[in-house]
């Protein structure tokens, strides 16, 4: 009877440990999500101690890196000689002997900037003979009104946009570096005609881009007068377009395309991105591969999680393989190595890994919800193996969103209601320009009008109209 009773209470004792640990293991959430294991931006990840941490690199070249020296120009504005009169050691005269070595420095410097001012005088005259007013006429670069020239216009604009200025800071830069002053007031209009200007490429760049046979996207939030808005960025080969809207469902991306529609859609899994109008999807696999890190720091010993993430990789590693020759090959080559057996091969074993993992059973939760996701997403995994025009990831678009939190977290967002379509529109014509090789600030000076500098030459003559 003791040895009964000895039992029970061990029995009930094990009872209860085992209510205790499931409790415990509940109350486990695993890692916390950062950067690298999840979609979270790298601004809210944090230091052991709970502090905020934005990541960097280690500095300094990695060790057998060859050692980088600023170039020499071909054609410096002045050469200044160091040459040897005579030998410190006996006081021969050296002058005509030639130098057994000649050693080459440069120092780059900015001349001295001073604006140059354009002065127009208009005269209004009445005709004598029959009262007619007259009036002489300005050069279309000079006309009435304008205040700025489009390159004094493009500083302030790439110091306000580019650099993320505030108006009290570029006033300042301006002042300060090329002894210029303007208004608060005065930065807003150029900022706003600039946004107008833009405007009008940024039509024509969304039209290019929304007929693209493949189209990137993605969002981020951003404040508008106060409220939550968000801005859209559609990326394809041609173009990259901004837009803000109110919301960040569906209804965003059929207000841009309209009636058209994409060939193939490259986003993440949030679902207004699954319902673009396109033939098929790519997921970007960079967000996955985040994922699957996240469940391989809770559950380590899962190869399922780490089998699948290898997969992902191989994937994209084997893109990056075709890639690199195909830009080995020569324009005239009419080989594609995506249609390479060796390459069709790789690419088979990766589809039979990918859907032999898919079938294996997983344990509950993380895994067992990420099983399911590629499951239902199977067709849109690996699009990018069989057509060269899709990428592998979505890192375009974020690429070109990341200016815009910059800018968010300084400003605090748009107090004016033109604010965020000048933004949106300054950066559709920027990020193109940047995608086809074209300098920033060179773009915004064709974009701010006529240049007026030619008139500073004195074989230049204006003439007034009778």
């Amino acid at each position: 009877m003791l040895l009964q009773a000895e039992n029970a209470g061990l029995r009930t004792a094990i009872e209860q440990l085992r209510s205790e640990i499931e409790a415990l293991r509940k109350q486990i959430k695993g890692p916390p999500g950062n950067s690298e294991n999840s979609s979270q931006p790298p601004s809210r990840d944090r230091k052991g101690d709970g502090r905020l941490e934005r990541k960097h690199g280690e500095r300094g070249a990695k060790a057998g890196h060859e050692r980088k020296v600023r170039p020499l120009v071909d054609k410096p504005d002045q050469i200044i000689e160091a040459k040897v009169g005579s030998c410190a050691g006996c006081g021969q005269d050296l002058r005509g002997v030639t130098p057994d070595q000649v050693i080459r420095r440069q120092v780059t410097e900015l001349p001295e900037i001073k604006p140059a001012v354009i002065e127009t005088q208009q005269a209004h005259v009445t005709c004598p003979g029959c009262g007619a007013h007259n009036c002489g006429e300005l050069p279309e670069e000079l006309a009435a009104g304008r205040q700025f020239g489009p390159r004094l216009e493009a500083v302030l604009v790439y110091f306000m946009h580019q650099q993320h200025m505030s108006y009290a800071r570029a006033q300042a830069a301006l002042e300060e570096l090329f002894g210029i002053e303007i208004s608060e007031g005065g930065e807003a209009r150029v900022m706003e005609r600039a946004g107008e200007l833009a405007q009008v490429k940024a039509d024509q760049i969304a039209e290019v881009v929304k007929c693209s046979p493949v189209i990137g996207s993605d969002e981020t939030s951003g404040r508008v007068d106060k409220d939550n808005w968000w801005e859209w960025t559609f990326v394809s080969t041609q173009g990259v377009v901004h837009v803000f809207e109110y919301t960040r469902e569906a209804k965003a991306i059929s207000n841009f395309m309209g009636e058209h529609r994409a060939e193939v859609w490259v986003s993440d899994l949030h679902k207004s991105q699954l319902t673009a109008p396109t033939q098929t999807h790519q997921i970007c696999l960079a967000h996955q591969i985040r994922d699957v890190k996240r469940l391989i720091e809770e559950q380590p010993d899962l190869s399922w999680a780490i089998e699948l993430q290898n997969v992902f990789k191989a994937a994209i590693h084997l893109r990056h393989k075709r890639d690199n020759l195909r830009k080995q090959l020569k324009p005239d080559d009419p080989r594609e190595p995506m249609n390479e057996p060796w390459f069709k091969r790789q690419r088979t074993a990766l589809e039979n890994q990918l859907d032999t993992l898919l079938k294996r059973p997983v344990p509950p939760g993380r895994a067992e919800t990420l099983r399911e996701r590629y499951r239902t997403h199977r067709d849109h995994v690996f699009v990018f193996l069989y057509d060269a025009r899709v990428p592998p990831t979505n890192n375009a678009c974020e690429r070109a969103l990341r200016p815009s939190v910059i800018h968010r977290k300084i400003s605090n967002g748009f107090r004016s209601s033109w604010g965020p379509r000048a933004y949106a529109a300054l950066s559709t014509v920027i990020d193109t320009a940047k995608l086809k090789g074209q300098a920033v600030f060179e773009t915004l000076v064709n974009l701010m009008g006529l240049p007026v500098l030619q008139f500073l030459h004195p074989a230049v003559a204006i003439h007034s109209s009778a």
